[in-house]
């Protein structure tokens, strides 16, 4: 019996693709926040607030918090898949796998959700 999960999967080449594309976006933001830092060395809260309400950084940090969902949940379906099976486990296994997945697919969402709460005050 497939998995719920398992619907939330896609190819490994597409795993593999997204696993970049994300890492990429969060090693752009990481990049930019430092440079940012560095270039602002007496950064005041003023300046710092007037950074993050601009519309384009708020779509950037939205975009990077969702890439950091979608690396999460990749990564750790990973995981789950190749370390809580029935032949490690037990008869329990896709029980327990199908329960972490779907603990994890609500942090995620809780995350993503906070985060537009931060954003844009909803």
């Amino acid at each position: 019996m497939m998995s719920f999960f398992a619907r939330f999967a896609f190819t490994g080449p597409s795993n593999w693709k997204i696993q970049r594309i994300t890492s990429i976006l969060m090693a752009v933001y990481l990049f930019f926040i430092v440079g940012y830092l560095m270039t602002n060395p007496a950064l005041t809260y003023d300046q710092w607030s007037e950074l993050n309400s601009l519309l384009p950084m708020r779509v950037f940090t939205l975009l990077v918090v969702a890439a950091v969902a979608f690396h999460a949940w990749i990564g750790m379906r990973c995981v789950f898949t190749d370390y809580i099976t029935v032949r490690l486990i037990g008869p329990k296994a896709n029980g327990l796998r199908n329960t972490l997945q779907l603990g994890l697919a609500f942090m995620l969402l809780c995350y993503l959700l906070w985060t537009i709460k931060i954003l844009w005050g909803l």
